[in-house]
């Protein structure tokens, strides 16, 4: 409503809340300018940088208008909280503002730190961190250390309580191209498939439900929030069979208990009391009953919507060979076969899988293999763009020794950006084998069991680590070995539910258990990812 045209009102104050960009504090000075309201309470969604804090004294003094403003606050609101310990800063297109080399990220940074520092205020917390040495992750995490040390130092800042925490948290940064595999592969458990089938958004889902009157189907739309939905809640993790079974038994548990309040409303009521107890409890527990009810019919359809889909794209078959080739069992054939045309699955399933498969191997295809792949995926109607860009960023480390311990981001952010092809691959290929040995966990995982347990061995020795209540420079990797019980994790570049739910099953696991936070830019789908991987694979070839 900022950007539109207003008419004056004299006599009446306004309360004004909005992100902290260049645009709405110009805006908002030329509403003092021409004298819209009587006074102005300016509410920032996120912390207002000092640049943009003289430029609004700046033109306030120019315009005549500085007793416009009554107050102007921070409200370090700027992030999404999906779940009780999971959040997005809702930046679009992340991914290809920090990797496009033509682009200027330093604004997307910035806004990202803010993001970051707002949700930190309402946690109340100082964390450490750590994070990968060389790309986005490394100059955000310095970018964060001195917003907290600038932030510190001034009165009043929202973290004068931090000091009463007895443990401090540890805030790892991770790359999204630390495992870009996991932001294209196929989902297997509920929220994920939820997410990427049906297209899960800020906890709402909304698809057409296939029905024999209607040809085109019915629009469904449902809110799933772990507060109120118990079904969602208990298994927002589990894999699809098990969401099926488990809707079966809560709709018997329905049937059961609306069969024994049926039976006790319908014997005869003692006039002295003896039954009006066993009435009373049948009557009390109606409501409860018809909200499950509601519950179970909710997910009822969105299993079957998904069932569809399953079925129709063979989800689990990609998920399956996904899963083999990430584990080291790689098959040119096995590939080829799932992408033929005769294959089963849209366009942009085989598109992924092809993607997955170039990841995982341990050498890069030889040019001959991509054409092979490559001319498969035409055939299909794929477009090869996103495909393009990861061969591009694979031949890019396999010839530059491993961009991501070789970028340094203390010098001119832009320098990492002329390197960003390859930046963090070589943890895919080579650096993240050994977190994903064993038990089946995304890298990430691996690598916060490690950081947090402070395990050597495991290629995050060389992590960076800053503590910004201690003075410059003077951090130690040993004082802030842990073991670490609350940890925040945060993907640059767009996150997904596959490494939350990872993550929360790896906390589960723990004695005693951890509770880990993940957060990211965006929450991305894996067909949102491809957008994003197109966009790039188009730029250069420009």
């Amino acid at each position: 409503m900022i950007d539109t045209e207003r008419e004056s009102i004299a006599d009446t104050p306004a309360v004004y809340f909005v992100k902290p960009n260049h645009e709405n504090v110009m805006r908002i000075v030329k509403d003092a300018k021409d004298d819209l309201y009587d006074s102005m309470h300016v509410n920032f969604a996120g912390t207002l940088p000092e640049a943009l804090m003289d430029l609004l004294a700046d033109e306030a003094i120019k315009a005549g208008c500085p007793h416009k403003f009554t107050k102007i606050f921070d409200q370090y609101a700027n992030f999404v909280s999906l779940e009780h310990r999971m959040f997005s800063l809702a930046q679009e297109n992340s991914f290809v503002a920090l990797n496009d080399p033509g682009a200027n990220p330093e604004a997307v940074v910035e806004e990202m730190v803010g993001g970051i520092v707002s949700t930190l205020a309402t946690l109340g917390i100082v964390p450490y961190i750590k994070a990968p040495r060389g790309g986005a992750a490394e100059h955000i995490g310095r970018a964060l250390d001195d917003k907290l040390r600038s932030m510190l130092k001034s009165k009043g800042n929202p973290f004068s309580d931090a000091t009463k925490v007895i443990q401090r948290p540890l805030l790892c940064f991770f790359d999204r191209n630390f495992e870009l595999a996991a932001a294209v592969q196929h989902a297997w458990a509920y929220a994920p498939l939820v997410h990427d089938v049906l297209g899960l958004k800020l906890n709402r889902v909304m698809f057409l439900q296939e029905s024999d009157k209607s040809a085109s189907g019915q629009k469904k739309s449902y809110e799933v929030d772990s507060d109120i939905d118990f079904f969602w809640r208990e298994n927002i993790g589990s894999p699809f069979p098990k969401v099926a079974e488990e809707v079966e038994i809560q709709l018997k548990k329905y049937k059961h208990a609306l069969e024994e309040v049926n039976r006790k409303m319908s014997e005869e009521v003692d006039v002295d009391g003896g039954n009006t107890q066993h009435l009373t409890s049948a009557i009390s527990s109606v409501p409860e009953l018809t909200e499950n009810k509601r519950m179970i019919d909710k997910h009822t359809n969105i299993a079957t919507a998904l069932l569809s889909k399953i079925k129709a794209r063979t989800l689990d078959q990609f998920h399956s060979v996904e899963e083999e080739f990430i584990t080291n069992k790689v098959s040119k054939d096995k590939l080829l076969e799932m992408i033929s045309p005769a294959a089963k699955g849209t366009a942009e399933d085989k598109l992924r899988l092809a993607i997955v498969y170039v990841l995982a191997t341990e050498t890069n295809p030889t040019p001959a293999d991509y054409e092979t792949i490559e001319g498969a995926l035409r055939t299909c109607g794929s477009e090869i763009e996103p495909l393009s860009y990861v061969r591009k960023m694979r031949s890019h480390n396999l010839t530059s020794g491993g961009a991501l311990n070789s970028v340094s981001s203390q010098g001119n952010f832009l320098e990492w950006a002329d390197k960003i092809y390859g930046q963090g691959i070589s943890a895919v290929t080579k650096g993240v084998k050994n977190l994903l040995a064993g038990e089946r966990h995304f890298a990430i995982t691996r690598a916060v069991e490690a950081l947090s347990e402070g395990k050597q061995g495991t290629g995050t020795e060389n992590f960076l680590v800053l503590d910004p209540r201690a003075p410059k420079a003077s951090t130690s990797s040993e004082r802030v070995m842990g073991p670490f019980k609350d940890v925040i994790v945060f993907m640059v570049g767009g996150g997904n539910y596959l490494e939350y739910i990872s993550l929360q099953a790896f906390a589960n696991q723990c004695s005693p258990k951890k509770n880990i936070v993940y957060g990211t830019t965006e929450v991305v789908s894996g067909t949102e990812f491809l957008d994003q991987l197109r966009q790039l694979g188009r730029k250069t070839h420009a």
